[in-house]
């Protein structure tokens, strides 16, 4: 039986985090447990930056983006001998078990500490939703919502100038958050990892477009596809004749208050893996499959292929 519990925050920010920090505590207070939180991730579960948290602790914190525990990464946690330093603050404290907030790499450190000793359920924070496991993971939605009111404001200026935007949004390796606000926003091209378009395929079709006197055109690109996304619009100008500006949304993608989808879904994560970790699991990460909360091994989720939208390719194509 676990006495006390611990929460932390790995990797990047996602909105939605304190959402489900908040879960966590929440139901682990109302089972009688002890919670603590972590500060800096596993920076802060080596450094011993632990302490106790209570109702209080959380309050007022659900629409609240980033991370009331702060974030960071820690390259080393990947070496036995730094997490043993994690595991005997955990145990000099009487921690029994944790909850993990962040993507595929905090993952990894979770199913290690459980090798070790200490049970860990695993939450998806990204907005990448680049964890195969879950459907939708914290933080996407609401990175979703802030890339379709930038491009809907590019497009009033890209209209107005008769101009082609070429956007790149964020998704490290992951095409989700390209492929979902292109579809949204009815963008002219979508360029992402899953589904690559040949440089001479793209001004072509541009040039088409071009032609048949359309006014502006959208294209919408994962990050990392092109190494200068700037010099990728300078040869859409030079072989399409629309005049081509590249806009790169960055780090904005990341902050802003969770939207609801967020923070329901935070919510329902947080408190089944405190169930969970009441009964005994670990090494666990929770995901959302066809609006269930579901629990896969940390190992079996980590190989999952990450083709679960891959179908909506077909969709963009009808609706071209």
């Amino acid at each position: 039986m676990i006495h006390k519990i611990g929460v932390l925050t790995s990797g990047g920010d996602a909105p939605g985090m304190n959402c489900a920090i908040r879960a966590v505590v929440r139901a682990g207070l109302r089972y009688g447990l002890e919670v603590y939180g972590v500060n800096d991730g596993y920076k802060g579960l080596v450094e011993g930056d632990i302490f106790p948290m209570d109702r209080n602790s959380v309050s007022d914190i659900v629409n609240r983006g980033g991370t009331i525990l702060r974030t960071a990464r820690l390259r080393e946690f990947k070496e036995e001998s730094v997490r043993q330093k994690a595991v005997d603050n955990l145990k000099k404290l009487g921690i029994d078990a944790l909850v993990v907030i962040g993507g595929d790499g905090s993952y990894m450190g979770a199913k290690k500490l459980t090798e070790m000793g200490i049970n860990c359920v695993g939450l998806p924070g990204t907005i990448d939703n680049d964890i195969a496991s879950t459907d939708y993971t914290i933080g996407f939605d609401t990175c979703l919502n802030t890339i379709m009111d930038c491009v809907d404001r590019i497009r009033d200026t890209t209209e107005s100038h008769q101009r082609c935007a070429v956007i790149e949004v964020m998704g490290n390796h992951c095409g989700d958050l390209a492929l979902f606000s292109g579809l949204a926003e009815g963008a002219e091209m979508i360029i992402t990892p899953d589904h690559p378009i040949p440089e001479e395929e793209v001004m072509e079709s541009l040039r088409k477009l071009h032609d048949s006197k359309k006014s502006r055109a959208i294209v919408i690109v994962s990050e990392k596809i092109y190494p200068d996304i700037h010099a990728f619009a300078a040869r859409i100008s030079e072989q399409t004749g629309f005049e081509a500006k590249a806009e790169v949304l960055g780090r904005v993608q990341r902050g802003g208050s969770p939207s609801a989808f967020d923070r329901i879904l935070a919510a329902r994560m947080g408190a089944y893996a405190v169930d969970a970790l009441l009964d005994g699991k670990g090494g666990i990460c929770v995901g959302m499959v066809n609006n269930k909360i579901v629990d896969y091994d940390i190992y079996e989720a980590l190989s999952l292929p990450r083709d679960k939208h891959i179908s909506m390719l077909r969709l963009i194509d009808i609706l071209k």
